[in-house]
């Protein structure tokens, strides 16, 4: 590989140098990440439910890819970790759409891309009109800005007034579910973002906090679509044939 791989990244307090463990808690605390790819594919597998078993293993994969980053810290190592991540982004908001919102499979592909356009070009349009690299000060939490948004946007299509739901159908509790998700994925997104800002007053970060949180994140979704699909409620009948 050319040297450029190898380049080392320090981006976060508790790396000092560039040693294997120089991040011991950020390393060790991507365990979260493994638990959750096991409990959300066991319930995935009892249900014979091959996309949400299929998402608890880029949960898992999210984990080692993470680990590899937080010990290695080179260039490499960063694809392995951001590559899961965004796999597990952009497959589980088509997951949604079909089996949540029942679109066809072309509107979920349409959106999909245009999802993942947002993705790429928000940042650099937010920094174009701000005059600021967002990048920076947020830690780099910008750019899951577009999957936070994502999941209240699929939550608000769950939870519009539809007249054959009843106040506790399966489509509201699920939009309901999706939000408090959501919230969860907030708080792990704040985490994230202060850990530059701490550093002076707290070296150890709080980037492993990010990693626990998100992975009950991880937990929730591969969850929720297992049990969505599962729902015996006339309601949601029209979902269970999704992929």
């Amino acid at each position: 590989m050319p040297e450029v791989w190898f380049a080392p990244i320090c981006a976060y307090c508790e790396r000092s140098d560039t040693s294997f463990w120089s991040e011991p808690l950020n390393a060790l605390s991507n365990a979260a990440f493994l638990l959750a790819a096991l409990a959300g594919g066991s319930e995935a597998r009892r249900s014979g439910d091959g996309p949400a078993l299929a998402l608890a293993l880029l949960a898992g994969l999210v984990g080692i890819g993470s680990f590899l980053f937080h010990t290695f810290a080179v260039r490499w190592s960063l694809l392995a970790d951001v590559i899961p991540i965004a796999l597990f982004i952009h497959a589980y908001f088509f997951l949604a759409l079909r089996r949540y919102l029942a679109l066809g499979i072309g509107a979920a592909i349409a959106a999909t891309l245009l999802f993942v356009i947002v993705n790429v070009g928000l940042e650099p349009i937010l920094d174009a009109v701000t005059g600021r690299s967002l990048d920076s000060l947020t830690n780099g939490s910008i750019g899951y800005v577009p999957a936070i948004l994502a999941l209240i946007g699929i939550a608000g299509g769950l939870l519009w007034p539809r007249e054959d739901c009843a106040p506790r159908c399966t489509r509201r509790r699920n939009g309901f579910a999706l939000l408090r998700i959501a919230a969860l994925f907030g708080v792990s997104l704040a985490a994230r973002t202060l850990d530059a800002r701490l550093c002076d007053i707290w070296p150890i970060g709080t980037h492993f906090v990010w990693h626990i949180l998100n992975a009950g994140v991880l937990y929730g979704l591969v969850r929720l679509a297992t049990r969505h699909r599962a729902a015996p409620a006339p309601s949601a009948a029209v979902f269970l044939h999704a992929p």
